[in-house]
């Protein structure tokens, strides 16, 4: 009884008596972190949005860094006004609390940690097209148990952060400003491949969408029953990707025509 009456005295000394505490103190900080948040995630997209396309993703990239670091302010700074903090009261704290919820929230627990990795490591941020699991599309938030995907489709999905964890992770611009896009064409082997290789680089050259500061490449490989073509390049701003290829599509097509060069159905059998 002797035991359990000092554990519980020991306990009772953790927290500070409620007249000792500074509610009002406690309720500034959590409204000036929740308003510092809240006009970073309102202001910086704001501004990316508006300015120079080089500055967008670093703008969109700062928002889970400032929410992560005024939590971590906030948290820092509202412990010790209501825990009575020694080493000794540190360690039971951490001790009750690791067990507590990791039983509870394991899961919710592994995608905030995951969460924090990924702010730090930077897999993906704001503005980055990413594909897991099948889904691409852009990433329009990074929260902290998940991020927001935008699909072409404009479909919107929500990837907890744990994914990182057993997942493949596929960046297609990796915080640039634009990322590679391919364009696929299948031509019947009677033609000059020299010609055809030239007049789809002019293709991609005389696009409005391509950047000229990156290169064009034009590669081909040969199947049974064709020659696959594929034209890579770069739109100037990586939101026209899909805009870009439909364009070089439709070009190519029209220029390998007035080329000569006759094309074949894409099926599965051609790229073996």
């Amino acid at each position: 009884m002797a035991a359990v009456h000092e554990n519980q005295q020991k306990t009772a000394q953790l927290i500070y008596d409620l007249q000792d505490i500074s509610f009002t103190k406690i309720g500034l900080i959590l409204f000036g972190t929740w308003l510092i948040v809240l006009t970073a995630r309102r202001l910086l997209p704001y501004l990316a949005e508006r300015g120079p396309s080089q500055l967008r993703l670093y703008l969109l990239g700062g928002v889970p860094i400032i929410r992560m670091l005024m939590l971590v302010i906030a948290v820092l700074w509202v412990i010790p006004i209501i825990f009575n903090i020694t080493f000794q009261n540190f360690l039971i704290i951490s001790g009750a609390l690791g067990v507590a919820v990791g039983f509870a929230f394991k899961d919710y627990v592994s995608s905030l940690i995951a969460g924090m990795v990924a702010i730090f490591e930077r897999p993906y941020r704001p503005g980055d097209w990413v594909e897991i699991d099948g889904d691409y599309g852009e990433v329009r938030t990074v929260g902290m148990r998940a991020i927001e995907i935008c699909t072409a489709d404009d479909n919107v999905i929500h990837v907890p952060h744990d994914k990182i964890w057993k997942n493949n992770i596929s960046n297609a611009n990796d915080g640039s400003h634009t990322l590679m896009c391919v364009t696929s064409f299948y031509v019947a082997p009677d033609h000059d491949p020299a010609k055809v290789r030239a007049v789809l680089r002019d293709v991609a050259m005389t696009s409005a969408f391509l950047e000229y500061d990156k290169p064009v490449l034009v590669m081909l490989t040969q199947t049974p029953l064709a020659t696959h073509y594929q034209l890579k390049a770069y739109p100037f701003d990586l939101r026209d990707q899909f805009e870009f290829v439909s364009d070089l599509t439709i070009r190519g097509k029209h220029a390998l025509a007035d080329a000569g060069a006759t094309e074949v159905q894409a099926i599965s059998s051609l790229a073996g």
